[in-house]
């Protein structure tokens, strides 16, 4: 009986040790979830970008319609807010009203006409040009100057445009 006693133990501890060292092996799945990304860009540019009002007297106005009309073009990948400003130049301070060493500069987005008419003073803080402007979508403005009255500097000045490109809120 010794043996049997013997040959029973061992089979008991073959088969505990099965159970505590080889794993037991459940199904198993797996699913993959494909995910891709894009960096927004925010990109505005305006063509032609470029404006000569030449010489004027003072106290007088000249404007880009029809033959320089600017054309802001959203160049980045998500819907853009346009917002345009005027500066200060060297020797002259943006004014709603022209006064001494004190010009107007004015833009247009619709049905510009002759100036006055629609036309809206820059300041040297941000306005709304356009809203919600589409991917490659772009916008188009004219521009006034009315010179100093008078003018105290008859140097050439730089009454440069900034249009800036934002999110749309």
């Amino acid at each position: 009986m010794k043996a049997n006693d013997l040959v029973f133990r061992l089979v008991c501890f073959l088969f505990v040790s099965v159970l505590v060292f080889v794993p037991i092996v459940l199904a198993t799945d797996t699913a993959t979830v494909t995910a891709t990304v894009t960096v927004q860009n925010i990109s505005v540019s305006v063509s032609p970008g470029t404006v000569t009002y030449g010489t004027l007297a003072n106290n007088a106005s000249a404007d880009t319609n029809p033959a320089a009309t600017q054309t802001a073009t959203n160049n980045g990948n998500v819907a853009e807010d346009f917002f345009i400003k005027g500066v200060n130049t060297a020797d002259w301070t943006l004014a709603g009203t022209a006064g001494s060493d004190q010009y107007v500069h004015k833009f247009c987005v619709a049905t510009c006409g002759t100036p006055p008419t629609n036309y809206t003073a820059l300041t040297i803080n941000d306005s709304a040009l356009a809203t919600a402007v589409a991917t490659s979508g772009t916008q188009t403005f004219d521009l006034e100057i009315t010179t100093p009255n008078p003018s105290t500097v008859y140097t050439e000045q730089s009454p440069n445009i900034t249009v800036t490109a934002t999110t749309v809120n």
